[in-house]
């Protein structure tokens, strides 16, 4: 007798069919539409094959192209697989290891039978994709057993898959994928019912690059091939319309256009501030000491390098040294043919982060619970020990310097410390041109100091927290990141959104029980007894450098006036206006305005061409005419018209401009 099970259905319906009914049977009952635009099913909460059998009662979801995530995810999946298989028939002999989808596509790892493939293969490889996808093969899931599958491997001569498939738990059942009858690899799945599910001009290989198996440069290296993978051709057409943008808005091309910094190997993953750069940073800087006077923070400075058993009580030497520069506390030997360094000296390291050092500001003295909460924050210089290959312009550096604080607290009154910091959070980014942005709450990891009630009470109070601040809303991107907290504690984390629709993670704010109790803080409670503050880790830029980088993007060198390292130039039409140009620029930088006066022998269009690509935002440009009548033309960034405006007029609007956000309307 046929086994009978029952699905139930989103809108809460129920059917009753045969053991072994597929959901693509199931989409084809309910409608031929249905059934063309189903790729895949959610089986109680899990994304299967549409083809897969159904043997127990199941809630069920059919996924279609109108459920974006999920429908991308497979496509990039399925995506990898064919780059995988268009590459062998492409060039035999080649052994295939693993290709996983990313944020905006998809990458596979190959090794080559001959020389490592390169980028004018791409195009290649992409028609042989084509033909796969055209040819609509179906994407078959069969279970093997381990020695089998091992056996395979082996006899085919891949021995990357053979060495994998060898370290997989005995009894794990393992599935392939056949595309087809002639092609397999070894993966969990799932994927989509045929290749023809796929656009073929949905997608484009981007690059090769070098990796090595599993990421250890122990291993054999191989070649990786990059690729960008949607649902049609639209979501492409976008997606490289966003790169091109992108490219524009490098904020490495830009900053040398710009004069603004540079970086080079005598200092690897170290920032060359020059001088037009740093008035960015110096800005930035004034701008946030306002905000954390205002809000009521001491600021402090702590010492660059401490003894390495500081680190260890605190818990980062275990976990986060090989992120960290070690010193060994002695003088070198100047001895030509002695070791520079002993093999004997106690360790110390440059710090990392700033947190130990501010508990042991806070522990100086007694600290009795009215001198609560205590905000410490500094500038804090950093530096970590990153591979040299991970660095990456502004946004990924060695040495940085962090708007980091600490708030020590009691246990009362941290949720209101928290959302306070929320509230400051949102006037500085919204100061810094960022209306878009999202919270979210990263929850506890695996690895992690503490127990679970200080966890459980931790994250209540950061989501209460905000809650209160009125941001837990869709609005806000409100989500919780389950296992993406740090080791000691979780946090709020902010997604800043750019101009171009870009995600970035730069603020954080996090609750820490740890800490406190490892380094041994306490204050005198209103009990008499000894008691651990609680110490709240929060940054609202992240890093200079990386949020600088930002911005750079954000506005595509473009900055709002109060940032521009030059505010305005003063361009020449003919030298005998000269005169008259300098005491133009003088009147405006007596009124506060960083100001250029450009008297060379050069035409108007050149100068202004010239001043224009290094993004200044207003050229005031004068001739004899001006000079007679005492005004200027001024241009700005962007505009072909211009204003003619009395001198006085022009340097009151500058200045006007010029404030900063926090200081608009408080001008006597």
């Amino acid at each position: 007798m046929t086994k009978m099970i029952k699905i139930t259905l989103p809108d809460g319906s129920a059917r009753e069919v045969a053991s072994g009914t597929t959901p693509a049977q199931i989409a084809a009952d309910i409608g031929p539409g249905l059934a063309k635009a189903a790729l895949a099913a959610r089986i109680d909460g899990e994304v299967r094959d549409i083809m897969r059998p159904l043997e127990v009662d199941t809630e069920l979801a059919l996924i279609t192209s109108r459920d974006e995530d999920e429908a991308l995810e497979l496509a990039r999946h399925d995506f990898a697989h064919v780059l995988a298989e268009a590459v062998q028939r492409l060039y035999p002999g080649t052994q295939i290891t693993f290709g996983p989808s990313t944020d905006d596509g998809f990458y596979y790892d190959f090794a080559p039978a001959g020389d490592p493939f390169t980028d004018d293969d791409l195009p290649k490889i992409e028609e042989e994709m084509r033909r796969i996808i055209k040819a609509d093969k179906p994407l078959r899931r069969e279970v093997w057993e381990r020695d089998d599958l091992i056996a395979l491997w082996e006899k085919d001569g891949e021995k990357f898959k053979a060495e994998w498939a060898a370290e997989l738990p005995e009894g794990d059942e393992i599935s392939v994928y056949w595309s087809g009858d002639d092609w397999m690899d070894m993966c969990r799945g799932p994927h989509l019912p045929s290749t023809g599910k796929l656009d073929p001009q949905a997608f484009q290989l981007t690059r090769v690059s070098g990796a090595y198996w599993r990421g250890d440069q122990r291993n054999p290296q191989l070649s990786r091939i990059y690729g960008t993978g949607w649902l049609n051709k639209k979501q492409l057409k976008a997606h490289l319309v966003r790169l091109e943008e992108a490219a524009k808005r490098d904020h490495r091309k830009l900053g040398q256009e710009m004069d603004l910094f540079h970086i080079q190997s005598e200092a690897m993953g170290s920032i060359f501030w020059h001088a037009k750069g740093f008035v960015i940073w110096r800005e930035l800087e004034a701008y946030m000491r306002r905000a954390i006077d205002d809000a009521g923070y001491d600021e402090i400075k702590t010492p660059q390098i401490m003894d390495a058993k500081q680190w260890e009580q605190s818990g980062h030497w275990g976990k986060y040294r090989e992120n960290m520069f070690v010193v060994p506390d002695e003088v070198p030997s100047t001895e030509d043919d002695a070791p520079v360094i002993s093999s004997d000296a106690d360790m110390m390291a440059i710090k990392p982060m700033n947190c130990p050092a501010h508990v042991l500001v806070f522990r100086q003295g007694i600290k009795s619970y009215r001198d609560l909460p205590l905000r410490l924050f500094e500038h804090g210089c950093c530096h970590r020990n990153e591979p040299h290959g991970a660095l990456h312009g502004l946004m990924r550096v060695r040495q940085f310097t962090q708007d980091d604080a600490h708030i020590f607290c009691r246990e009362d009154q941290i949720v209101e410390e928290v959302r306070a910091f929320c509230a400051l959070a949102d006037r500085i980014y919204k100061d810094m041109g960022f209306e878009g942005y999202s919270i979210k709450l990263a929850l506890r990891p695996e690895q992690r100091f503490g127990s679970d009630a200080d966890w459980d009470k931790a994250e209540g109070e950061l989501r209460q927290a905000v809650i209160d601040a009125g941001m837990a809303t869709e609005e806000y991107g409100w989500e919780e990141l389950p296992g993406e907290g740090a080791f000691y504690a979780p946090k709020l984390e902010w997604h800043l959104t750019d101009a171009i629709g870009r995600t970035w993670q730069v603020g954080t704010i996090q609750s820490d029980r740890v800490l406190p109790e490892r380094l041994d803080a306490s204050y005198i409670a209103e009990d008499g007894a000894r008691h651990r503050p609680v110490m709240l880790h929060r940054a609202i830029f992240g890093s200079y450098e990386r949020f600088i980088g930002i911005l750079i993007e954000h506005y595509a060198g473009k900055m709002p006036l109060w940032l521009a390292p030059t505010q305005a130039v003063v361009a020449t039409i003919v030298t005998d206006a000269n005169e008259y140009a300098e005491q133009v620029a003088e009147k405006l930088k007596a009124a506060g305005i960083r100001v250029e006066a450009d008297l060379r022998n050069e035409k108007i269009n050149y100068k202004v061409r010239e001043h224009s690509v290094g993004k200044v935002p207003n050229i005031l440009v004068v001739g004899m005419r001006e000079a007679e009548e005492g005004k200027v033309a001024l241009r700005k960034l962007g505009q072909k018209e211009q204003m003619f405006l009395s001198l006085d007029d022009a340097v009151a609007m500058l200045t006007e401009e010029a404030l900063a956000p926090d200081l608009k309307g408080q001008k006597a």
